[in-house]
């Protein structure tokens, strides 16, 4: 790709040009639509980006404004972007087809469900590819997600789902944090010390699940010892049902990613 486009420089817009400079595209083929000026002033200063863009010039568009701004920009937009150049949406919600309605041409579209953890290039995310993406912008995609963490390629029906397992996860994750904090104060450590051990205790659980090679359900087991510590506070987890709260919250996710569409 030649010249690339971002419209939205947030965190995640910004996430995603450090991602683009460590796949190998250069600092002078990006440029960034940005409406405040500051911002651009700091992504300039920090990436060597260029600001303000030619649509009709760009072969790739990264689209990554909140959902309700979609319709606006794309109004703004398809006029002037070349029919050809590749749309890759990081819009929560809004489908392929919604997006191809707005810019009322034929250009290949990409949409993308990333999560916050992109922004430490640690990223999860499900991508989908739209009828008219050739090898090239399905290569260029992919090495964009991988630049910031893993991605897979799934049907577009499913993205719903990546919605709600690894786009909204890292909250519940931070819900657990805060839950193990409280419980950790109310049994006496101070809140920088439960703070502290909590969050290690996270970082070292997920490196370990990652690098053993085993499941989660082994790895469970293994520290758990029958009548054990471990055991009597795990009992505790089927009494609330742990499980149909954590299914319960991915389908209220789920639910309102398909009314987002």
């Amino acid at each position: 790709m030649k010249q690339i486009s971002l419209i939205g420089a947030g965190v995640m817009g910004e996430a995603l040009i450090a991602a683009l400079l460590k796949a190998g595209h250069d600092a002078n083929s990006i440029s960034v639509i940005e409406k405040r000026s500051e911002r651009c002033d700091e992504l300039v200063d920090l990436y060597g980006i260029k600001i303000g863009s030619e649509l009709s010039k760009t072969d790739a568009l990264l689209v990554v404004v909140k959902p309700q701004d979609l319709e606006a920009v794309l109004t703004e937009i398809k006029g002037e972007l070349n029919p050809t150049s590749l749309v890759v949406s990081f819009v929560a919600g809004k489908k392929i087809s919604t997006i191809a309605k707005g810019l009322a041409n034929e250009n290949p579209i990409v949409r993308v469900m990333p999560n916050t953890p992109t922004l430490i290039g640690q990223g999860a995310a499900g991508y989908s590819v739209g009828a008219s993406v050739n090898s090239q912008q399905r290569e260029f995609v992919a090495e964009l997600l991988n630049a910031s963490g893993i991605a897979i390629e799934i049907d577009e029906a499913l993205q719903d789902a990546v919605t709600a397992t690894s786009g909204s996860g890292p909250a519940y994750f931070f819900a657990f944090v805060e839950a193990m904090i409280a419980g950790a104060k109310e049994l006496g450590l101070s809140e920088a010390d439960a703070t502290k051990l909590t969050v290690q205790t996270f970082i070292g659980a997920a490196k370990l699940l990652e690098s053993s090679g085993k499941s989660a359900t082994t790895l469970r087991e293994n520290v758990t010892s029958p009548n054990g510590i471990t055991a009597a506070a795990l009992a505790n987890f089927p009494k609330s049902d742990l499980t149909k709260i954590v299914k319960d919250a991915m389908k209220a996710a789920h639910d309102r990613s398909i009314e987002l569409g």
